[in-house]
């Protein structure tokens, strides 16, 4: 997905998307294995067929590697947004502490 496109999409609505499209991919491939082996297939439908469910084992490889990416870029958000909340929260006690000195005097 090119950068601008993610720029409007939240990292967790992408991976929302993409996790449904590899459910969608391994459904679609549990089928056409379950047409391999159950059906008597003439040659040229089974290389069809095989044509077809390396096509789906190949997307489903490139989505679990993209979630993997996006699953690693959310942990960096997160941690990033933690990082920032206990850096303000420090910031925040500090201040109060100086403030109540202060005003002690």
């Amino acid at each position: 997905m090119t950068k601008k496109k993610r720029e409007n999409l939240g990292v967790a609505l992408e991976i929302d998307g993409l996790e449904e499209k590899l459910s969608q991919c391994r459904r679609d491939l549990e089928a056409v294995t379950s047409q391999l082996y159950r059906m008597e297939l003439s040659p040229e439908d089974r290389r069809s067929l095989e044509k077809e469910k390396n096509s789906l084992m190949s997307k489903a490889s490139s989505y679990e590697k993209e979630l993997r990416r996006l699953r690693q870029e959310n942990r960096k958000n997160t941690l990033l947004s933690v990082a920032i909340f206990v850096l303000l929260a420090l910031l925040y006690t500090h201040w109060a502490t100086l403030y109540t000195s202060f005003t002690l005097w």
